[in-house]
């Protein structure tokens, strides 16, 4: 993305040339407003109390000084300066610095302590000049105002506040600076915004959320309207962390790498012969049946397949402990430890209960950016659908999948079913349209004894054997053998054997086809 900021147009110019816009530099937000904010025109943020508003408004004025050297100004009726400005340093950001150089003034009308006046008895007449000379002095080009619900919670006439709000509005526009101006709301799905302040600031407006569903909360930001302009429409999941706000534009993910016919190993030789010699190496795998089935043996042989290749390769482990791992993996002759030790693996669990499923994504990411592997694998997406509703499991799966192919990297994956036995929907885990291979494993009864069976259910792109197969664990790890010939309804999970009769009926009606074909 460049860091080129537009010229900011005349008044005459700007009728001319339509919306001009200003890059936030927030990440994801310049993908959803698609480039940013109206350039002279004062867009309102609204949400409950601890969505983060007060922190997109600096942020908003910070990355203009970090990247244009836009100077900014922060007009405050909540906080004082000082806690703004401790509060803004936890994220590594220095504004007493940018203050000191005359890039940042922060004009404070926040209440006096003493419980005097600092704005004036409903009237904003001192405030809007002391606001209009901090811009002319400073050159300031963005203005963060936070926030309008203060104001009306500190006088009781709010038609008259609202009038004064107005009239602010109408002044930054003709000063012509771009403004963010934050305001409070009751619900997160109700009205916009308290006391009817969207009424004055109606051109621009975004929503941010902090909504508990099931037993998580989930940060989500939405851009209402952008006057004039276009922009993506929807809520989107964002997190803060210590850079600021990190929106996840899972609509506006580009996959415009073209696909590798590069294969990779599974790590057992048996399988690479069924997917056709291997995996596409910008594929997303997903191998997915009950507890038990061996789905976290089939991950570790292809993790372990990138280490003895010289690849890098992280593991990200949401249901066994980090000791849990590595004494399954020596069982199977697979020592993760040693792989960590020389640099070629990293391993990282927790329990999907510790954070939100937008930390859990930014986590990954952050972690594939650093790390730089080539194959990343995730035991198991199943235990990320837990305590979240389906539509923020679906934009995570969305959102890993995505970025994986948008690096180019093999995605192995697993989902555990919770039927034990038998056929079951691999459409109801979300991910079944966007994988490119799916390994399917279940448990099945032949004769009284319990055993395992491994299919090649989808490979796109490329041929595949469609067996049914017996897939055995042992202290040399995965074995798989020959299919189960003499059975069918294997998937069903109540096969049956099939007799003579029937087998010389079917090689009967086999060999009428091919004589058919030949002639």
């Amino acid at each position: 993305m460049s860091h080129l900021n537009p010229t900011e147009p005349k008044p005459d110019e700007l009728a001319a040339v339509g919306v001009q816009k200003i890059q936030t530099m927030i990440e994801g937000f310049d993908d959803i407003s698609h480039g940013g904010l109206p350039i002279g025109r004062t867009t309102l943020v609204s949400g409950t109390s601890g969505t983060g508003k007060t922190l997109l408004a600096v942020q908003f004025l910070y990355n203009g000084i970090r990247y244009f050297n836009d100077p900014g100004v922060f007009v405050t009726f909540e906080e004082s300066p000082t806690d703004i400005i401790k509060n803004s340093h936890s994220l590594g950001w220095d504004l007493q610095k940018l203050i000191n150089e005359g890039k940042l003034f922060i004009l404070d009308a926040s209440p006096d302590p003493e419980g005097q006046e600092v704005v004036g008895n409903f009237d904003l007449s001192a405030l809007i000049e002391r606001i209009q000379y901090a811009i002319r002095k400073y050159k300031a080009k963005r203005v963060s105002v936070d926030s309008m619900t203060a104001i009306f919670q500190q006088y009781d006439a709010a038609s008259v506040v609202r009038r004064e709000i107005f009239r602010l509005v109408a002044r930054l526009k003709q000063i012509g600076v771009t403004t963010v101006m934050t305001t409070e709301r009751v619900e997160e799905y109700g009205p916009v915004a308290r006391f009817g302040v969207e009424e004055f600031v109606s051109d621009n407006v975004v929503i941010v959320r902090n909504v508990l569903e099931g037993e998580r909360r989930r940060r989500t930001i939405e851009i209402l309207k952008l006057r004039g302009t276009t922009h993506m429409k929807g809520e989107y999941p964002f997190t803060i962390t210590n850079q600021g706000f990190n929106i996840f534009p899972l609509g506006a993910m580009q996959l415009t790498q073209r696909s590798s016919n590069v294969r990779v190993s599974s790590g057992i030789k048996t399988l690479d012969e069924m997917c056709g010699g291997g995996f596409f190496k910008d594929s997303i795998i997903l191998a997915t049946g009950a507890t038990g089935t061996g789905k976290t043996l089939l991950v570790s042989k292809f993790i372990q397949d990138a280490c003895l290749t010289h690849e890098r390769a992280i593991l990200f482990a949401y249901e066994e402990s980090r000791a849990q791992l590595t004494r399954n993996g020596l069982s199977w002759g697979i020592d993760f430890e040693e792989m960590e030790q020389k640099g070629l693996l990293k391993i990282l669990c927790s329990y999907p209960e510790s954070a939100g499923l937008e930390d859990h994504l930014q986590i990954i990411q952050s972690e594939i950016q650093e790390f730089k592997p080539s194959r990343i694998a995730i035991d198991s997406l199943s235990a990320m659908a837990r305590g979240v509703t389906n539509n923020a499991f679906r934009q995570f799966v969305i959102g890993v999948t995505g970025y994986a192919k948008q690096e180019e990297i093999t995605g192995f994956f697993t989902n555990t079913t919770d039927q034990f036995m038998g056929s079951n929907s691999i459409t109801d885990s979300h991910i079944s349209t966007i994988t490119d291979t799916i390994l399917m494993l279940q448990y099945v009864e032949i004769r009284g004894q319990m055993s395992r069976a491994l299919n090649v259910f989808k490979m796109r792109g490329s041929w595949h054997d469609t067996a049914i197969r017996e897939y055995t664990i042992s202290q040399e790890g995965a074995e798989i053998k020959d299919s189960f010939r003499n059975y069918e309804r294997i998937i069903s999970g109540s096969p049956t054997r099939v007799t003579m009769n029937e087998k010389s009926e079917l090689s009967r009606i086999v060999q009428g086809v091919r004589e058919k074909s030949i002639e």
